[in-house]
């Protein structure tokens, strides 16, 4: 690994199909569509002050007969879970606020009928919106939608296993062409959006405002296809954009633009669930980083990351471009991980590593990132490989201290795959970039500017011990 390397071909073939995936996409992009007849919960008995639930769904149940706009227009509506249908939009408008339910009895378990590594491994089943096998479906509007998920309405410890008790707020499964507008999104008792295996999801001009409880994740997008975000707005206590593999299908043909991503843990993630594949996506011209304080009192500001991107479930990760992005306050601005944990379904399979490969960053600035600094990780019968940094000028803060000797750097074949993995350790063994276990990886016009005295070298590629 040396710094001022051109980019090999693979980055020219790389730059030239994830563009013509982003323009295709933009061009095929469906908003909702349906007729304009609209109905209100007012039509179905709802009193202001009392329980909405019966009333909206009476509403979407009526709705999803030929299709149409549940508009909710009136002050609050305090509601436990909504079940959407196909050919219909829900709508809070201006002024309004759909209220989750602080009463847990109001959210059944919605078990999902096709069977996913997030069933049995994470056992969430509650939310305030729930979809499953629906077409043409849209949450929208200018007004709110509020989890009302503090840890005084729905306590629970961190966890990165199952959070019974702390319902997410939207969860969508199996759907095809899902629209997501305009609408604000605020303190979930757990994720606040999760879509499962959905094709042509498309998520515009959204407010993500996530930090009321643990695992505030603020967009979770799992094994889904033909995605386009955009023009969102996202702060989180939990990862800020992340990808997933649990529901064991592929997520491909993704485009990401214009989009804020501010977290307490990753700003964009792929992982940790990765037993699906992770290909041809493309993340252009965004801000990410870390929080400028922390609003909840329950983490930190800075992120661990500003990118991390992992497979340990089996699955690869490939065709990936990150394109002009402004980082800041992430310790680790750049992490990447390849293990071998194989967490599946009970009775399947157990996989062999998977891959992390061909990935492009490109145009990528930032400021008050460190001083953990940048690292990725591989295996020894499974390194990563083909990745390739192109103008890369970040500034951090310098560690200043003593670096651990290379024997207290173990391989971490059992850690949880986080940048903050090696905390107990120390830093990354460079400020700059430390690989381990990585081949053909370059570097073009790649400068990280520390304040402050760094005993660290630049760049450090090694093989584990």
């Amino acid at each position: 690994m040396e710094a001022q390397q051109a980019t090999p071909v693979w980055c020219q073939e790389l730059r030239d199909s994830l563009s013509a995936m982003a323009e295709a996409l933009l061009k095929e992009a469906a908003p909702w569509h349906g007729p304009e007849q609209v109905f209100y919960p007012e039509s179905y008995g709802y009193v202001p002050g009392r329980p909405a639930t019966a009333s909206v769904q009476a509403a979407i149940d009526a709705a999803s007969e030929n299709g149409g706009t549940v508009r909710l227009e009136q002050g609050d509506y305090v509601s436990g879970t909504l079940i959407l249908r196909s050919g219909v939009r829900l709508e809070v408008c201006a002024g309004a606020r759909l209220l989750a339910s602080t009463d847990l009895t109001d959210y059944p378990e919605m078990r999902a009928q096709r069977l996913t590594v997030q069933d049995t491994s994470m056992g969430m089943h509650q939310s305030l919106l729930f979809a499953e096998g629906c077409e043409n479906i849209c949450v929208c509007g200018e007004g709110i939608i509020d989890g009302q998920g503090s840890q005084r309405n729905f306590p629970g410890a961190e966890t990165a296993q199952g959070t019974p008790g702390r319902p997410f707020l939207i969860r969508a499964i199996d759907c095809r062409n899902v629209h997501i507008t305009g609408i604000t999104l605020k303190n979930a008792a757990c994720w606040m959006q999760n879509y499962l295996n959905c094709d042509r999801l498309l998520i515009e001009g959204i407010t993500v405002r996530n930090h009321s409880n643990y695992n505030n994740d603020g967009m979770d997008i799992d094994g889904c296809r033909d995605v386009v975000v955009r023009h969102c707005r996202i702060s989180s206590g939990d990862d800020g954009l992340c990808f997933k593999g649990a529901s064991q299908r592929n997520t491909e043909r993704v485009l990401v633009e214009d989009c804020d991503f501010y977290s307490a843990c990753n700003a964009v993630k792929i992982g940790t669930d990765t037993q699906g594949d992770f290909r041809n996506i493309l993340i252009r011209n965004c801000r990410i980083g870390g929080l400028a304080e922390d609003p909840s009192g329950l983490k930190h500001a800075c992120a661990d990351s500003g990118i991390s991107l992992e497979t340990v479930d089996g699955g690869t990760v490939e065709n990936i471009w990150l394109h002009q992005i402004h980082i800041v306050r992430a310790w680790s601005p750049f992490f990447l991980r390849l293990a071998n944990r194989g967490r599946v379904k009970p009775g399947d399979p157990v996989p062999g590593p998977g891959k992390l490969r061909r990935v492009l960053f490109s145009r990528i600035t930032g400021t008050g990132n460190g001083p953990r600094g940048s690292y990725m990780l591989g295996i020894r019968e499974q390194p990563i490989e083909d990745i390739a940094f192109s103008h890369v000028r970040l500034e951090q803060y310098a560690w200043g201290k003593e670096l651990p000797a290379l024997s207290e750097y173990p391989e971490l074949l059992n850690e949880y795959p986080d940048a903050h993995m090696i905390d107990g350790i120390g830093p990354a063994r460079a400020y700059g970039l430390w690989t381990r276990d990585a081949k053909n990886v370059t570097l073009d016009r790649y400068e990280i500017v520390c304040g402050g005295q760094e005993r660290r070298p630049m760049l450090l590629s090694e093989r584990a011990e």
